[in-house]
């Protein structure tokens, strides 16, 4: 007797009941759709192949909200989906990021000549290490703002605080770094 491979349905509950076999089954079986969704969001392989990849790994931790009874695929796909727009929309501020840096490399006027030229990297490899004594902490929200050039109210979202409570952190830490130069 032949055995029917198992559908998606019964797949998912039981891969619910936490059968990792059934959850790579179920990965072999949506791969292929998985990354060509992600590929048609964020338009790069590379991303593609980190987003459904990334996709399955929430979906298995994500499957305990999994609707018994609802179809697996449609909520797998939204899941690669929203993680394809996250990494499009990051891929975005890198190249803004990028774009601004060169934009303003170019403006900056260049120091003269070569003693002015030593001046300039001795002062940024001072600031490189008084950031580097600085705790995770406070080179974190110093990043965030002063190299990312993010506001307070995007800070205080990928920190997961109140823009005020971002405030205090900056203040605090431009302290810190201030006594770290003078140091």
């Amino acid at each position: 007797m032949v055995s029917r491979p198992a559908d998606d349905q019964q797949l998912a509950e039981r891969a619910r009941r936490g059968d990792a076999a059934a959850f790579e089954e179920l990965v072999r079986r949506h791969q292929p759709i998985a990354f060509r969704t992600a590929l048609v969001l964020t338009g790069s392989p590379a991303d593609a192949e980190d987003a459904a990849q990334d996709g399955f790994v929430k979906a298995w931790r994500a499957l305990p909200r999994f609707r018994s009874g609802a179809p697996f695929r449609p909520w797998l796909l939204a899941i690669v989906a929203n993680e394809a727009r996250t990494r499009r929309r990051a891929a975005g501020r890198r190249e803004g990021w990028t774009a601004r840096a060169a934009v303003a490399a170019e403006t900056e006027p260049a120091p003269d000549g070569p003693l002015a030229t030593v001046l300039v990297r001795e002062r940024a490899a001072e600031l490189a290490g008084a950031l580097s004594a600085l705790g995770e902490r406070d080179r974190t929200v110093l990043a965030l703002r002063y190299v990312l050039d993010l506001p307070e109210r995007e800070i205080a979202a990928v920190l997961g605080c109140r823009p005020g409570t971002v405030k205090s952190r900056l203040s605090r830490a431009l302290d810190r770094l201030r006594e770290e130069v003078a140091a």
